[in-house]
């Protein structure tokens, strides 16, 4: 596993940008963290092109993308593999275990500068652990997780957190309390204030 450096990444840091190769719409296309600034952006790592969690986790975020797309949010796949194995997944039907078509890039972090950046990458295997970063429109990393390689994220899970997250930061004096969805009701973070949150529990 990777050692925990003490530059390690941190919510309320500045999310590391970046510059790589991407497969968008089955094209090769450069793209750079820093160009979705005012956009929310989900990055996620995920260890290999044509493995076996990864079709799932990939095709899912794909199937959903228009609900992330709603809350002005765009998404990011990356793993160590290259441009080429990634156009070569997409152009594999998922029934014989590729991804298809995506509604989002697949990055290449062929060099794992990316996955190095994020502190994901396991130095053994050389492949990226499933790391999920959610950075906001200012470029600030907001939320982060990450699982071992043999199990997958859910991306309901994904959502919520980052409805939470918009929702804090459009609303700076309330919280989030555990499980929170939109539409329920939040914490004002003050002694006295939050009295009446626990009062109705």
């Amino acid at each position: 596993m990777p050692e925990i450096r003490d530059d390690c990444l941190r919510v309320g840091q500045m999310a590391p940008d970046f510059s790589a190769t991407a497969v968008v719409d089955q094209n090769f296309k450069i793209v750079k963290l820093s160009d979705y600034r005012g956009r929310y952006v989900v990055l996620f790592f995920y260890p290999l092109d044509f493995t076996f969690v990864c079709p799932t986790e990939i095709a899912a975020f794909s199937d959903r993308y228009d609900e992330f797309k709603a809350l002005n949010t765009e998404i990011l796949g990356i793993s160590v593999d290259s441009e080429f194995a990634h156009l070569a997944w997409i152009q594999t039907e998922r029934k014989l275990g590729g991804v298809g078509d995506l509604n989002y890039p697949l990055v290449s972090d062929l060099k794992r500068d990316i996955s190095t950046a994020y502190n994901v990458l396991v130095p053994d295997s050389g492949v990226a652990l499933r790391g999920l970063f959610i950075v906001d429109r200012d470029g600030v990393l907001q939320h982060a997780t990450i699982n071992n390689l043999a199990f997958g994220r859910k991306v309901d899970e994904t959502l919520r957190v980052l409805q939470a997250i918009q929702h804090v930061q459009a609303n700076p004096d309330e919280v989030c309390p555990v499980d929170w969805q939109p539409g329920d009701k939040t914490m004002n973070p003050d002694p006295m204030k939050a009295r009446e949150f626990f009062a109705e529990v």
